[in-house]
């Protein structure tokens, strides 16, 4: 199988905890090679010890003995009180550490006090009980934003499952109906991050539902104009709704949803399709083929069998039909926009360009079927 070793360390964020008494942990989501993604908590007072010893280990790439030739990145020693605010200033510095340290050579990077260190402990794997008086506050990273800009307190979003879920790796979360789960990271690819009780692992979004609400409302609105993506792995539609691509083929994205089956245009045909098979033009797919290969596309909420709910009206969601008549409308309202304006006197008349068939057929069918509630209007 070949020499274990971290391929990435991301830092999640920090907690606050109250028990034995109050300090503060960090979250680092830990990949190894073997594709499995592990959640650890470490003081900073660990990883400044780690610190030391890595410096006595390699003194020559620490700078002691000629300062030129340091490579192990600088960390600052504990402060003698720890306050939030610390807690928050230090996270620019620890994830500028963590991507040093993987950069380093690999009799460092891949050493086994680094990989110790960084292994998932028992303490790792014990959660705060619902006996405790007080919970963890939990602060993550935000994304996309300055690593200074902290979000928190914030309190984990609680979801229930529909449905059982049996696991298929190691770095997934089984769940039985009814149990509920503090989701701790939200990806696009429909994957969830979430924790319950003593475990913690990936979970299909498809599986879950908020308690005080039928769906989710944070679903953004389609957008005909669509976003331009490119497939990274071949999928054969299952479901008539669906859409078959082959590896590279260029699409239009309209409307992301949070279960990881977004709504896709290419040409005039619209479907569903996994987000993890796509990827935006010129961005690096190493990482998200490993992704793929290490949970593949979770399974979409319409595949789920004996779900059950707790909520008796589930939130109305666009019909694919909805969806075609839509995008067949932005689409021929851009081809006038983009059509010459008037012509000008003694200037030859040009022959308007006619519809296919195909179009022209859906377009009959959209003002015989259309409905007041699903029509979606466009400006001029």
């Amino acid at each position: 199988m070949g020499d274990t070793f971290i391929r990435h360390i991301a830092l999640l964020g920090f907690e606050k905890r109250f028990v034995p008494s109050q300090h503060y942990v960090y979250m680092f989501l830990v990949k190894w090679q073997d594709l499995s993604e592990k959640v650890v908590y470490r003081r900073f007072t660990e990883i400044y010890e780690f610190h030391k010893m890595l410096k006595e280990m390699f003194p020559i790439e620490a700078g002691d003995i000629n300062p030129q030739n340091r490579i192990i990145p600088h960390l600052p020693a504990p402060r003698w009180f720890d306050g939030q605010r610390v807690a928050e200033s230090r996270q620019g510095t620890l994830t500028e550490y963590c991507n040093v340290l993987m950069s380093l050579p690999v009799k460092i990077s891949r050493c086994p006090h680094l990989l110790n260190f960084f292994q998932v402990r028992p303490d790792d794997l014990k959660l705060p009980t619902d006996s405790q008086v007080k919970k963890p506050e939990t602060y993550l990273v935000p994304k996309d934003k300055s690593i200074t800009d902290i979000t928190g307190p914030i309190i984990l979003q609680t979801y229930r499952a529909i449905a059982d879920f049996e696991k298929t790796s190691g770095s997934q979360m089984a769940l039985a109906t009814g149990d509920v789960v503090d989701v701790v990271e939200k990806s696009e690819s429909g994957w969830w991050f979430c924790q319950m009780k003593t475990k913690r692992g990936w979970v299909p979004a498809s599986y879950l539902e908020p308690l005080d609400s039928p769906d989710e409302t944070e679903d953004p609105e389609p957008n005909y104009e669509g976003e331009p993506y490119v497939s990274i792995k071949a999928y054969t539609a299952q479901m008539e709704d669906e859409v078959s691509l082959q590896e590279g083929e260029a699409i239009e994205v309209i409307h992301k949803l949070l279960d990881g089956w977004w709504v896709i245009r290419k040409n005039d045909i619209t479907g569903y399709f996994p987000s993890m098979y796509l990827q935006k033009s010129g961005q690096d797919i190493a990482q998200a083929q490993r992704q793929i290969k290490s949970r593949g596309a979770p399974p979409r909420r319409s595949s789920i069998r004996n779900a059950h709910s707790i909520h008796q009206r589930s939130r109305k969601r666009l019909s694919q039909d909805t969806y075609r008549r839509n995008s067949v409308r932005f689409l021929e309202q851009r081809r006038r926009q983009a059509r010459p304006g008037p012509r000008r006197a003694g200037s030859p008349r040009r022959a308007r360009p006619r519809l296919g068939p195909s179009i022209r057929s859906k377009s009959l069918n959209t003002t015989q079927a259309g409905g007041a509630e699903d029509c979606v209007h466009f400006g001029s």
